[in-house]
């Protein structure tokens, strides 16, 4: 509920004309105050709306949902509890205008709440960044959190892979590439994303990661970031040398070797979904 309190309030300073966007809300069947507080905020804005999606728990459904209730020619979306400069929207529509481009993806600048501690977690994730652009160009994708695209783009190689649990972003992108479309980063328009804070919420976020990971194996052998679970390189600790340069310039050398352990422990914790996803109904009988 206060995630999503963020990002609409967020979203109702964007400079862009109220007559020209369309503010989709899709409520992916919660169970606590966040329906409520969507609707209620969208209540005292004619061009916010609230869907709902309870067939299938996953955030790509939702995002078909809200795609499907949508009516523009550009489908820009966010995740909630992030936050958007209010020239948002029009810098992202000057990017449509001037460039050739069919699918692009924002910067992300990370943040800590209000209220959150910066502790040893939250200055990891602030260290680490969230290189779009390195997504971009290396594996043809941006996350669904600072993503646009024109619709005809989404109309012709489909919709997301309703079913998956994380990564549907990289195959998603994976399609636009392959289908010709031109992708492209822009880096003068920044989108705000809260860090995680704790060591368990970013466990839980890299066992989800492994789980989509080994899906997309399963499913599409030929996706650049996808192997199997059992690949010698997923139990090797990160390589020093590409670990220092990536992360040198953004932290404290002396806490190097600590944030060094929690890449490792992340990584760990990829491969875990990755075994959970591929062997869960052993899991469960074992159960």
């Amino acid at each position: 509920p206060a995630g999503i309190r963020t990002t609409l309030e967020s979203l109702t300073d964007l400079t862009y004309p109220t007559e020209s966007h369309e503010i989709v809300v899709v409520d992916n069947d919660s169970t606590d105050e966040t329906y409520a507080v969507a609707a209620s905020l969208a209540s005292g804005h004619e061009h916010i709306s609230v869907a709902v999606e309870e067939g299938v728990q996953s955030s790509y459904a939702a995002r078909n949902t809200g795609v499907s209730h949508a009516s523009g020619d550009v489908l820009a979306f966010i995740d909630a509890d992030m936050k958007v400069p209010a020239s948002w929207l029009t810098d992202l529509s000057t990017v449509f205008r001037e460039t050739n481009a069919d699918y692009v993806g924002c910067d992300v600048e990370l943040f800590v709440p209000d209220g959150e501690r910066r502790g040893l977690v939250a200055r990891y994730n602030l260290a680490e960044g969230f290189p779009i652009e390195r997504y971009m160009s290396e594996l043809d994708y941006a996350p669904t959190c600072c993503m646009a695209v024109r619709r005809p783009v989404f109309d012709d190689v489909g919709p997301f892979t309703a079913d998956l649990v994380s990564g549907e972003d990289v195959e998603f992108g994976r399609r636009v590439a392959q289908a010709g479309y031109a992708q492209r980063f822009a880096a003068g328009v920044t989108v705000y994303h809260p860090v995680r804070t704790t060591l368990g919420e970013m466990i839980s976020k890299y066992v989800r990661h492994g789980r989509g990971r080994e899906q997309r194996y399963q499913r599409y052998r030929d996706t650049k970031q996808s192997r199997p679970w059992y690949h010698p390189r997923n139990f090797l600790p990160l390589h020093p040398g590409r670990f220092y340069a990536r992360m040198s310039g953004s932290t404290a050398w002396l806490l190097l070797p600590v944030f060094y352990l929690v890449a490792y422990v992340c990584k760990l914790a990829r491969v875990w979904g990755q075994i959970r996803e591929r062997f869960g109904k052993y899991f469960d009988n074992m159960s």
